[in-house]
Formats: C-alpha cells, structure tokens, sequence
C-alpha cells in the first residue's frame, strides 16, 4: 500500500527529558495504525509533532509526498490531517453546526450555515451518524459529542484522523459502531492513527507501532500477533493479562445502602435511590460512563458529602452522617479517583503521604511528637512491599510517577482499613504492569475477608475481578448482576440508559 505519513528520525526533548527518541515509522493510505505504549512511552507527544501542536527537534515528517513543517495545528489542517484529543473542545451552549463552522480557516465574515448544513448532512449519512446539526452540544450524549468532533474534521476533508483515546467514554454498543464507521472511513481511502490501551481495539487495527521509553520497538502486522505478545513488546516483560479469581463463599453484609438519594441545585437527581449490600469476600463493581453518579455515590460512602434521605450501614452501624475521619477508623480505606488532586499532598515526602490519616496515631508518637524513626521503618516497609520505585522515602511525591504514586495510595488505604475498601478508577491513567499489580492486591484484599466497591469504566477490568456488577445511569441504578451471568451487550445498553 502507498504511504500517506511518513516520519523520519523524529526527536522531540523536554529540558531534560527525551519524549521522542529518532522514532521513524509510517501510516499507509486507508489504515487503521495503532500507536501502543505505556504512560510516557511517547504516543502523545509524537502524535502532537504530527498535528503540529509541538515542532520535533530533529527528524521529518512527509505527508502525501511533501516534507512537511506545521508551526501550528491550523497548518495540519489546511493540510489534511485532523485530530479528536480525549478532553473535546466545544463550546456546549453552541449547536452542532455552529461548533463545525466557527474557526475554520478561512471561513467568511457571513458563515455559510445552508451549505455547512447540506455537508454535515451528507456526512453523518454516508457514516450513519444519526445527529441533528441544530442541537445543543450541551443536549448531546457523550457519544454523541465525540461524532462532532470527529464530523468537524471529516467536513474539513482530513486525509488523516489521529484518535486519542476514542472510546473512553463510550459504551460497549458506542464502541463497536465507533469501529465500524472507522471501517467505512479507510474503505473511502481515510488512514487513521489510533492511540489507545485497550488491547481489544488494538487487536482491530491493521498495524501497530510499538513504543518504549520513546523509542520505537517495533512496528508489526496486528493479526500476527496475540494480546499477550503485543503488551511483552510494549512492556519489555511477560504480563500476566489474565486474572485468576478464586471462588470464594459469601460473609456477612459489611457495607449498606438504602434508598440513597442526593440532589443540588441544577440536578433532582444526581443519586436516585440507591440500594444494594455488599457483603465480605466480594467485589461489586459500578459500570457507567462517567458523570452518572458514580462519583458523588463514592463521596457520600467517604463521608464528603451527606445524602439528603436514606442511609448507610457499616457492619450495621449507621454512618450516613459521619465525618471521613471517623468512617476512616471503622475500617474503611479509599482509594480516590484523582491521586493528586484528593489522594496525595505532592510537596510532601513519601513518608508523610505514606502516614496521612493516621499521623495522630500511637505507632507514630513519640508523646505528643511523631516519632520519625517508626515512620521511617514504616515507610521502608511500605515501599518494599508494594513496590514503589523512589530514590527515597524522603523524596518529594511530586517527583515520582503516576503509577509509584498511586501504589502510595494502595499501601496507606490497604494498611489503614480492615473492612472495607473503595476504589474509584484505581487503574486510571497507569501502566499495563502497575494495573497487573493493582488487580493483585484488589483480589489479594477479597480473600481476606475485604468488601470492596469498585468503581471503574474499564468492563473488562469489571468482569475480570468482581462477583457482581451494578450498572448506573443518571444517579439511579439500571441493574445488578452477578458478574458469570451478566452480558456486555445488556451492561452496555443499561449504561445508555435502554
């Protein structure tokens, strides 16, 4: 096939940091080519010099024949090639249409709203995109804003779509047609760069670029290779993708909910009584896209925030109106959904963030002082068994990885609850060996006699590790299943709301 992009040595620095290290590969007219690695491993970044948002420090790039030098995504544009980025730039008070036409390059003073009209129309029906260009982004799913994004380089005639991250906040239902319009899209000649870290998706494109601390490891033919033997090239290890989950009897109820329901001043509805148990020895995992209760029922299960009617029971004991500190002492460890922003003080050292929440304690004390020597022994434990790579407990939190800072968090909350753990998107954003190692320690905690609630838009992840599944959709719940039962067809139409 004939070569659309082709990049050449490119190197991209950072101050100090090499992002991009003489990566040369190429994007064949009509592909799907998936660009594969782990957090840092140089997928965005190369993807960015591509759509002209950085300017590589050395290398080449050619597109449809031409050396190429965009100093700016408008000049990838004029040209070409199009990107939809996972966080979407609209303007939701806007329409469809207005959001396609307003800063195309060149557009006139007196838009061409009847012409834009005729060719979005056009559009969404050679690709089945069922959308009126007159709604109201902020009316749209968000599925359905991802089309919009997608529509707007398609209606600048884009040769080439860089993807990132496509179907993070689809369903499974969204995704499979998302793949199949992606389908259409090479048919009519459109190459596409996929960059994602569900390997389900990778295994449906035509070839995959394989990176690795910036360079390139290799680029290969998708259908020749397993799940398992791409994540050993990306990884540089073997990864154990399959978790092995012991069947183990059911205990007692642990942690309740009755008729739950919370409300603010724009939704009546943002939790619509919710009820279920989860009992000891069991995982229940939450299904849903973002934004549909999930983390406002997490809050009120940390105690941040009170629910205007019904209750919570630990272990029977009612806790609806207790503050995070004293859930905290009953036994109950959370993991955050934003390690930095509601996890970690990251000017603190790992010590410190290894102890928050349990500073006042008597195996920190030395009198009325901590006592750093038992912190210290504490801490060197801590990071041993859990793996954190740090040059020491000393280090500053903001220095480390995402993926060491988020085993900080696993070691406190795992250490100071006894009951029950909340995990809200545990894996998100890490590494394909830091997740192995999360799924571990989550089932590691079951067999212990943990009750956990598990919050995560990963289905696979949910299949993989809980006994059952409770899907939510607009703060109320659409089913709950026992996960060796449940179908993803049926959890991804209850998370649309069918």
């Amino acid at each position: 096939m004939e070569a659309l992009l082709k990049v050449e040595k490119l190197t991209k620095r950072f101050e100090w940091v090499v992002a991009n290290d003489a990566i040369s590969f190429d994007i064949q007219k009509g592909e799907i080519h998936c660009l594969l690695g782990e957090n840092g491993a140089g997928k965005s970044t190369l993807a960015e010099c591509i759509y002209g948002y950085y300017q590589p420090d050395q290398g080449d790039i050619y597109f449809d024949g031409t050396k190429i030098d965009y100093r700016s995504p408008r000049d990838a544009i004029k040209s070409g090639i199009g990107m939809v980025h996972q966080h979407f730039v609209l303007v939701p008070p806007a329409s469809v249409i207005e959001n396609v036409i307003v800063g195309t390059a060149g557009a006139p003073f007196l838009l061409d709203f009847k012409g834009t009209e005729k060719k979005l129309k056009q559009l969404c029906q050679n690709y089945n995109v069922d959308l009126d260009p007159h709604t109201k982004i902020w009316d749209l799913s968000v599925g359905q804003q991802q089309w919009v994004e997608i529509l707007k380089a398609l209606y600048l005639d884009a040769k080439l779509l860089i993807l990132d991250e496509p179907t993070a906040v689809l369903t499974p239902q969204e995704s499979e047609q998302l793949f199949k319009i992606l389908r259409k899209m090479t048919a009519d000649g459109i190459s596409i760069i996929l960059i994602t870290h569900k390997l389900n998706e990778v295994m449906q494109s035509d070839r995959v670029t394989v990176l690795r601390k910036g360079k390139r490891v290799d680029t290969v033919i998708t259908k020749n290779y397993s799940k398992n033997e791409l994540t050993n090239l990306m990884v540089g290890r073997e990864v154990i993708l399959d978790v092995k989950k012991d069947n183990l009897p059911l205990g007692a109820s642990m942690l309740r909910l009755e008729g739950v329901n919370l409300r603010d001043e724009w939704n009546p509805h943002v939790l619509d009584d919710i009820s279920f148990t989860v009992h000891k020895n069991e995982i229940i995992g939450i299904a849903g896209v973002a934004g549909n209760g999930q983390k406002e029922l997490f809050e009120v299960l940390v105690g941040v925030t009170t629910p205007d009617t019904g209750k919570v029971f630990l272990d029977d004991e009612d806790i609806t109106h207790m503050n995070p500190a004293d859930i905290i002492k009953r036994g109950v460890g959370h993991i955050p959904q934003d390690r930095y922003l509601e996890g970690l003080l990251e000017e603190f050292s790992v010590a410190d963030n290894l102890i928050l929440g349990s500073q006042h304690d008597s195996c920190f004390k030395k009198g009325p002082f901590l006592d750093q020597s038992k912190i210290a022994t504490y801490a060197e434990k801590c990071t041993a068994e859990y793996e954190i790579l740090t040059p020491s407990i000393k280090t500053q939190v903001d220095h480390l990885s995402g993926g060491n800072a988020q085993k900080i968090i696993l070691a406190r909350e795992l250490w100071q609850s006894s009951k029950v753990l909340l995990a809200n998107r545990p894996t998100r954003g890490l590494d394909v060996g830091v997740i192995e190692y999360v799924h571990r320690q989550l089932l590691k905690k079951r067999s212990e006699g943990y009750a956990i609630i598990l919050i995560s838009e990963e289905l696979e992840d949910l299949f993989n590790l809980t006994d059952r599944i409770v899907v939510m959709y607009k703060g109320k719940v659409m089913g709950d299943f026992k996960t060796e039962a449940a179908k993803i067809e049926e959890i991804g139409l209850l998370m649309a709301g069918k």
